[in-house]
């Protein structure tokens, strides 16, 4: 079976390799830029479903929020029908750096895809829009505790 995932694992590594020092100039760092980016196109969220959009635990998005929130990036709102419910808001500052980050997005998206015909650009996103959903149901499943039962596991049961 060809290495798809590691392929996409390295493309990952190396492009928020390269993110994370171009954004050190804004104190932006592992991977915040991310949390800044969904908070600026969808504000008002809360930190659950921010969370979830970018594939990430509760307590991992949590220590982002409170960095970008004290580094004066974001801001939590009281939400307006329920006082236990905070959402999420880019700053002034934090609205500021947006267009730099999308910038940087959008050059490298051109660099990863130079030399794609538009149909295989929209074939690559189709195909990686399938291996996203499928990979969702067992990031679902394991997120609510279960666990994962490999090949190897058969086998041994069988024996």
């Amino acid at each position: 079976m060809k290495e798809i995932l590691r392929e996409i694992g390295m493309i990952a590594r190396a492009l928020d390799s390269i993110s994370n020092i171009e954004f050190k100039e804004y104190d932006l760092t592992k991977g915040q830029y991310l949390y800044l980016v969904r908070i600026c196109e969808l504000p008002g969220m809360i930190q659950e479903k921010l969370a979830e959009l970018i594939k990430v635990d509760r307590t991992t998005a949590a220590r982002a929020i409170k960095k970008l929130e004290m580094n004066g990036f974001i801001e939590k709102k009281d939400d307006p029908d329920n006082k236990k419910i905070k959402r999420l808001f880019p700053t002034e500052h934090g609205k500021s750096v947006y267009p730099f980050i999308k910038g940087e997005h959008d050059h490298s998206n051109r660099v990863a895809l130079s030399g794609f015909t538009e149909s295989e650009v929209e074939t690559v996103f189709q195909l990686l829009q399938r291996v996203r959903k499928n990979v969702e149901k067992d990031w679902d499943y394991v997120k609510k505790g279960n666990k994962r039962i490999y090949e190897c596991d058969i086998k041994e049961l069988q024996d």
